[in-house]
């Protein structure tokens, strides 16, 4: 035998094989304790520095009460986003909304394809008898109030928002902002309003 070619006896070799079989587990736990440090950070990591949808990724449906589309870099982004607004509240029986969301989301998506580079997306949400849309770019600078003439074509995005909106903001994001506004829905749940898909 090899064992005692090299002249170990049986209580060494015993010794040298529990020994081998330690320092295996050891390094298998030291493995799996790196694996799984490592899994927990990269979750971390991938869930602070990913955007909440990627910009490009096609239509996502999280919920019946979630939808989210991603809007090319075009003039015609602001057409699109305002049927998009139009159809999805339709679908779930929120019209009495449609006509100032969709002169909101205009607003943004504009100001967006105006002062932001890059991918956007569009996403609308109810919770809690509120109706959130939200337009997600990777600029992240804020949206600036300025004084505008009464004669001036552009410059009341954020007049508009503050008079129509209940709420409305802008929250950083790993990636770069997002601008949101909130209107009040007559359900007082999204439960009680008819879903569709």
């Amino acid at each position: 035998m090899a064992f005692q070619a090299i002249g170990l006896t049986a209580t060494s070799r015993r010794d040298l094989l529990a020994r081998l079989g330690r320092r295996r587990q050891e390094e298998s736990g030291r493995k799996a304790a790196f694996a799984s440090w490592f899994a927990r950070h990269q979750a971390l990591w991938s869930r602070t520095l990913a955007p909440v949808r990627p910009f490009d990724a096609p239509r996502c449906r999280a919920t019946d009460w979630d939808a989210s589309w991603p809007l090319p870099r075009e003039l015609t982004s602001v057409r699109r986003g305002r049927r998009l607004v139009t159809a999805q509240l339709g679908d779930w029986g929120l019209r009495d909304l449609a006509d100032t969301a969709e002169l909101l989301v205009s607003e943004l998506v504009t100001n967006a394809l105006c002062h932001t580079r890059g991918p956007l997306r569009l996403n609308l949400q109810v919770r809690d008898s509120r109706l959130r849309c939200e337009v997600e770019d990777t600029d992240p600078t804020g949206p600036v109030r300025r004084v505008v003439d009464a004669d001036a074509e552009g410059g009341r995005g954020i007049d508009m928002l503050d008079l129509l909106a209940e709420a409305w903001g802008s929250t950083s994001t790993a990636t770069g902002k997002t601008m949101w506004f909130q209107l009040p829905t007559k359900a007082s749940s999204p439960q009680e309003s008819p879903a569709s898909d």
